[in-house]
């Protein structure tokens, strides 16, 4: 049997295939919609030699997009599979920190199981997307702007509306300041609006990020610094979703045998 697992983000989409021991996995911008993601999708498997439509196969699916993939075995909520995804890569029990393009999750994990989670929907100042708009601001790339900041000195960004932060850099654009120190401020500007959401966590031991930041060391060392705690990382962290998604797909169509 082949296990396939499909998070489609509101920026990006993540899918894991797992058969025996064998992993797969890619990731694909989402556009603007994600039923032709879905398809794309589908193509991609099938291009691998994965052909969803066979008994052979079992899908599950998470995300914002997730009610798209209309082959999907399951449909199953973004909590659910980022725990249980952040569970299986770190194999203990820990506090997942999940920055999607939208949307910031907290999620602790004890007994291999959701006990607990936040999570920030209302602004995007505090996740990805907020880090994409303002290396677009600046005419860099997320990787480039990571590089800047690490060189820059901290110009501070209090808004809490995207709209707004974008406000304070134009300003700062205007009056002359480094790419750098810019580069720096919004770095520390959206690890300090994620702490915030982690304190009701403050008991946490063992905490992991996950998400499309999560490759990053750079922000993962700036989170570590504001939440006063270890922050670990895997260099699948972005697939943590869809790895989830996979292992429930495997567990739900086991069950249902």
């Amino acid at each position: 049997m082949i296990y396939v697992g499909i998070d489609i983000g509101s920026t990006a989409s993540k899918v894991v295939a797992r058969e025996d021991n064998s992993i797969y996995e890619f990731v694909i911008p989402t556009g603007w919609s994600s039923k032709e993601t879905a398809i794309t999708i589908k193509n991609r498997l099938i291009e691998k030699g994965i052909d969803v439509d066979s008994e052979d196969v079992i899908v599950g699916a998470t995300g914002y997009g997730r009610v798209a993939v209309d082959f999907a075995n399951y449909i199953v909520t973004e909590i659910t599979c980022h725990g249980k995804g952040g569970y299986k890569m770190m194999d203990k029990n820990c506090t997942i920190i999940d920055i999607g393009g939208q949307d910031t999750k907290i999620i602790k994990i004890e007994n291999g199981f959701v006990s607990d989670f936040l999570m920030n929907d209302k602004c995007s100042a505090g996740t990805g997307k907020f880090i994409e708009v303002m290396a677009n601001r600046l005419g860099v790339g997320i990787d480039d702007l990571f590089n800047l900041a690490k060189e820059g000195e901290i110009l501070p960004i209090s808004s809490l509306c995207t709209v707004f932060a974008e406000s304070e850099i134009i300003n700062y654009i205007g009056e002359g300041r480094s790419r750098a120190d810019i580069a720096a401020g919004v770095v520390d500007s959206v690890a300090s609006k994620v702490a915030q959401l982690f304190s009701k966590f403050a008991n946490s031991e063992y905490v992991v990020l996950t998400g499309g930041l999560s490759h990053s060391e750079f922000f993962a060392n700036s989170l570590a610094k504001k939440i006063k705690f270890d922050v670990h990382t895997s260099e699948y962290g972005r697939y943590a979703g869809a790895l989830g998604a996979s292992l429930i797909a495997e567990e739900k169509y086991n069950k249902g045998k």
